[in-house]
């Protein structure tokens, strides 16, 4: 039978692709074989770090630290002190250091030393929440103190962190030749500390890493009393933010010593490599924390640091190892760090107080009152944040610069004269007061501690009306706030509680 054309054409076409598919791929091209995927890139190796000797400090009174004034015992802490020694190296540099922070360095002359480290930790072990922040102490007043511990200490503790303190510069064991107060180690208490050996802060940044050695990996005696560590954080502020900044960039990827880095409240630059009685090497004027880091750094920032520090030429943007914070209505130094909060044991609601006092009762004396900001609280709110990035790799919020003019030479602030943008929070978003981190007059210290200046009873009713209007104003900033990240929600209640204290403190009698 004859098919008719159109049924030939398809039979046709099916025998073709038949023939096609059966026929012999000797008659075919090869095709080319696949590439052998790239070696994975080596893992990378890290010096070791010496193990320093551990020791028990002569029993001659109390170990001697400026920091918080109520009983750990009664947040369910102790505090102990350890003498630690060794032989620690400076470092120079192999290249430039150049503004990006990339940096190259080795080891150098070598030093013996003898400091002292302060641990605070839980008291019960299951308390433990397997994260340890070793501050490096401060010596700008000519003394050891740990700022980022007085400002965040509520939230350390009530996390169950541990706390460690370094003795880290030579200046908290020897002194200063103008301290505000004689208050370093050898004179505070010299029967105690008169064994302690400081070779000069060219070796700082090794005797840092011989510190973190030890509670990492405990050699002839163990400074936690064998809690498991499972986070190690450095956490620097101010001059020691300048050291951490330099230790970061040169000395971290020798030896990969911490798991994170809470640099709060830095300048421009960073500190030098090395100094005097070494030959010195300084760093570069304005510089970058280096963007090939292997871990999270958390770049917290006050109003005062941002010009009157110079940080607004180290600004850089957030990455998935950087954050920066920048937060509205803060200074470097305030009321809650160092003069009311010291007492705070994180339950009385008036320690969130905006007020005035001009200065630290028998240390410093100011013109103007003091700023009453929110550092302490966002502090907290970004320590949480970077503990919970290093723990499991979410990243925090980013957050909007503060806002500055186009020349970059000055805020941007409303009609209250708070500035704008950057981390906010009520304080600048239902505002008390004017809180500036711009300068101060009075003592030498005093210019980090910006000003508050309060609104009168009309201004507040202005604003708000009556307390009821302030309330209501209070609560939605915190909500935005807290949904942001900015503020922890267990501070949410004091932040509410205090609101009514606070209005009627500034409208009595309404």
């Amino acid at each position: 039978m004859k098919l008719p054309r159109h049924h030939l054409g398809l039979a046709l076409g099916l025998t073709a692709i038949l023939l096609a598919a059966c026929s012999d791929s000797s008659d075919r091209t090869p095709a080319a074989p696949e590439p052998e995927p790239p070696p994975p890139p080596p893992a990378p190796t890290y010096l070791p770090i010496a193990q320093p000797e551990v020791t028990d400090p002569p029993d001659a009174g109390g170990l001697f630290l400026l920091s918080t004034t109520f009983d750990l015992a009664d947040v369910g802490y102790q505090q102990r002190e350890f003498f630690l020694s060794g032989e620690a190296t400076a470092f120079r540099n192999v290249g430039e250091l150049g503004t990006d922070g990339a940096w190259e360095v080795e080891t150098a002359e070598t030093a013996t030393y003898r400091t002292r480290v302060v641990v605070y930790q839980p008291l019960d072990a299951a308390d433990f929440s397997g994260t340890v922040l070793v501050e490096w102490l401060n010596v700008t007043a000519g003394f050891d103190t740990g700022p980022s511990y007085g400002s965040a200490h509520v939230e350390i503790l009530r996390q169950g962190h541990v706390w460690v303190g370094v003795s880290t510069q030579r200046v908290g064991i020897e002194g200063a030749e103008t301290p505000v107060a004689p208050l370093h180690l050898k004179a505070a208490n010299p029967e105690r500390y008169e064994s302690l050996d400081h070779p000069g802060d060219s070796f700082s940044y090794d005797m840092f890493s011989q510190a973190a050695q030890a509670l990492r990996e405990p050699g002839n005696a163990n400074l936690l009393e064998g809690l498991e560590v499972e986070r190690l954080i450095a956490v620097g502020e101010s001059q020691s933010a300048f050291r951490l900044v330099t230790y970061i960039n040169a000395v971290h990827p020798l030896y990969n010593t911490f798991d994170g880095y809470l640099v709060h409240s830095r300048g421009d630059g960073s500190a030098a490599l090395t100094q005097s009685p070494l030959e010195p090497i300084g760093t570069p004027e304005s510089v970058l924390i280096r963007d090939d880091l292997n871990v999270p750094v958390f770049n917290f920032q006050t109003e005062t640091d941002v010009f009157l520090l110079g940080s607004i030429t180290e600004r850089q943007p957030d990455t998935d190892r950087f954050r920066l914070w920048e937060v509205a209505g803060t200074a470097h130094g305030d009321y809650y760090s160092f003069i009311i909060g010291r007492e705070d044991t994180g339950e009385d609601p008036r320690f969130l107080l905006v007020d005035e006092a001009n200065g630290i009762p028998g240390f410093l004396s100011c013109a103007r009152p003091v700023n009453a900001g929110p550092m302490a609280w966002t502090l907290s709110a970004a320590l949480r944040a970077l503990v919970t990035w290093v723990r499991d790799g979410t990243a925090p919020p980013t957050a909007e610069r503060l806002a500055v003019d186009d020349a970059s030479s000055a805020f941007l602030k409303d009609d209250l004269g708070n500035v704008l943008g950057g981390v906010r929070t009520p304080w600048v978003d239902a505002p008390v007061a004017t809180l500036s981190g711009e300068g101060q007059e009075g003592d030498r210290l005093c210019f980090l501690f910006g000003t508050t200046v309060l609104f009168d009873a009309a201004q507040m009713a202005s604003l708000y009306v009556d307390q009821a209007g302030y309330e209501a104003a209070v609560s939605e900033a915190l909500d935005e706030a807290i949904a942001g990240g900015f503020l922890l929600q267990e501070d949410a209640d004091r932040i509410r509680a205090v609101a009514p204290l606070q209005w009627q403190s500034q409208v009595p009698g309404e």
